[in-house]
């Protein structure tokens, strides 16, 4: 990444290059799965959850051919394993969202986007986008202040400006401080992501999985964070690593009717992904299928594990035909709701 080393910018600013620029993390040809692990990569049981939710959407929703969007999609490793965990016939609109450049070999099903495609019917899925939209870091000083943090390309940090603005009226209501030193992460671009990105929807379900926390329990010191080679370390913006940090999903899900946050360990046990071991006899009966059953057992147990992927937060946003787009008022609009179905008061 070319940049003068001494410069110091705000964190959003310096993520947005050391993540999606010219020579940014996520355009590395490894692809996020060479640095860290997510669901998708831990088990196939993963976009059979996806698929059978998808299925039930376009039940609910009443869809003959769903779409299912993928928002930072990697090398498209959930949309590949979705659909070959449809059933055969099943129709599908497959598009993957992703700023890198679409692999070589993927599905000819799946389309590749550089940005949400708008008026189509179906799940958008999010898995870990949310938490790598780049946002500003805020700390408080010891007069009370809350200052931007500056940081420049080798990961050193000074504290800038007082947070005004729309920023500071973000704080105010979703993170308050918590004393000098405290620290927080503006998620106001994250808010306005997810508006946007499910604002592309005609109608179904928006659906953002990741590390998150709530109003109730915001982390003191934040939890900007960096991932590279399947270790955390200190984040560093030069493009080497992975910067994170948790979302404040209740944020996001803010104003938007129907929406629900849920534990990831609840929601896959709800869409058939169970960690219960085998029963021993089937061990005599059928060894080969004893081994294979025990083998998908330890995988659900890994993706609902409490302290591990089981912690991961589900917002699901329901997207009715006729819902007002984002920045939009609510109020009367031609087109359906959703109709009533198996899923209607179903577990999302």
């Amino acid at each position: 990444m070319r940049s003068d080393a001494g410069e110091q910018v705000g964190w959003r600013r310096a993520a947005e290059v050391a993540l999606y620029g010219p020579e940014g993390f996520y355009r590395r040809p490894e692809g996020p799965a060479g640095h860290f692990r997510t669901s998708v990569h831990a088990s196939a049981l993963f976009a059979s959850a996806v698929a059978r939710l998808l299925v039930g959407t376009a039940d609910r929703f009443g869809l003959r051919e769903p779409a299912l969007i993928d928002v930072g999609a990697g090398r498209g490793e959930l949309l590949s394993g979705v659909l070959a965990a449809l059933p055969p016939d099943f129709p599908v609109r497959a598009h993957a969202v992703e700023c890198a450049g679409r692999p070589e070999g993927l599905d000819p099903r799946i389309r590749w986007h550089r940005e949400v495609p708008r008026g189509e019917s179906g799940l958008l899925f999010a898995n870990e986008w949310l938490d790598n939209v780049p946002v500003d870091v805020a700390e408080v000083d010891a007069r009370g202040r809350r200052r931007r943090v500056l940081v420049d390309r080798e990961g050193t940090e000074r504290l800038g400006g007082e947070v005004t603005g729309a920023d500071a009226r973000w704080l105010e209501r979703w993170w308050p401080p918590a004393g000098p030193g405290s620290r927080a992460e503006i998620g106001r671009p994250r808010d306005e992501a997810w508006a946007r990105a499910a604002g592309c929807l005609e109608a179904g379900l928006a659906v953002a999985v990741d590390y998150a926390h709530t109003a109730d329990e915001r982390p003191v010191l934040g939890t900007l964070t960096g991932f590279r080679d399947g270790r955390q370390v200190r984040p560093v913006p030069d493009g080497s690593c992975d910067i994170t940090a948790h979302v404040a999903l209740d944020a996001c899900a803010a104003g938007a009717p129907g929406a629900r946050l849920r534990p990831q360990h609840e929601v896959l046990r709800e869409l058939g992904v169970s960690g219960r071991r085998p029963p021993l006899s089937l061990a005599s009966s059928d060894p080969a299928g004893y081994v294979r059953a025990l083998a998908r057992a330890g995988e659900a147990a890994e993706l609902t594990a409490r302290g591990g992927l089981g912690d991961f937060t589900w917002l699901v946003q329901p997207v009715p035909e006729g819902a007002p787009e984002a920045g939009e008022e609510p109020g009367p609009r031609p087109g359906r709701g959703a109709p009533a179905g198996p899923w209607a008061a179903g577990p999302l």
